[in-house]
């Protein structure tokens, strides 16, 4: 199945909650969850009960899938890989997901969403380490550095994007220069510097079914 290219508040509606798909939009009474706070759907109104463990557990994997931007078997694939690693799968998981360029793109202030992160990777506006790299789900390493590419750095999101971000607290495993749009992971994050609101215990009793 190929990546999800519908409507993004159709997902948020669904999760019930907002997953910041669309940016800056999120943020403001043009949310569709301010408008309509239930399912999409002709029956979205209608639906009721409590659900099962299985049912929370679910949303819970579709809520961290979706927020990151991934694919149903990437996301399998991240969580095999998790499982292989010493230490907690599921704060192992989250770790993977947070590595991945075009979120640390995004974690930066240089996109305005991970969509848009995942775009100007793949159009060859990132670089790591001075070299270009297209690759979304590239993770990168303890003092890499990551730059927007010196010929791309007057495109109007990627400033929109940063005029933003100055007004919000930096991540604290990141390190960002907005003069020289410059960037470097100064360590790996930690469960408490991840400010995903989803409870990873629960995707790995999805998985461990």
């Amino acid at each position: 199945m190929g990546r999800y290219t519908g409507p993004r508040c159709r997902l948020c509606r669904r999760e019930g909650k907002r997953l910041y798909l669309k940016g800056a939009r999120c943020y403001t009474s043009k949310c569709a969850l301010e408008r309509r706070n239930y399912p999409p759907g002709m029956h979205g109104q209608r639906r009721a009960g409590k659900p099962s463990e299985y049912g929370i557990q679910l949303r819970a994997k579709q809520q961290m899938r979706r927020i990151y931007g991934v694919s149903e078997r990437q996301f399998r694939n991240y969580f095999r890989r998790a499982v292989r690693q010493k230490g907690i799968t599921g704060e192992i998981l989250l770790q993977l997901l947070e590595r991945r360029l075009d979120n640390v793109v995004y974690r930066l202030g240089f996109a305005s969403s991970r969509a848009e992160a995942r775009q100007l990777v793949s159009h060859r506006h990132i670089m790591v380490n001075g070299r270009i790299v297209n690759i979304p789900s590239y993770l990168v390493r303890e003092g890499d550095v990551i730059s927007v590419k010196p010929r791309s750095r007057g495109i109007q999101p990627i400033q929109n994007a940063i005029n933003a971000a100055m007004g919000r607290p930096q991540v604290p495993w990141l390190e960002v220069d907005y003069d020289q749009l410059t960037g470097r992971v100064l360590s790996l994050p930690t469960r408490d510097q991840i400010d995903t609101q989803v409870d990873e215990r629960l995707v790995v009793e999805f998985y461990s079914r």
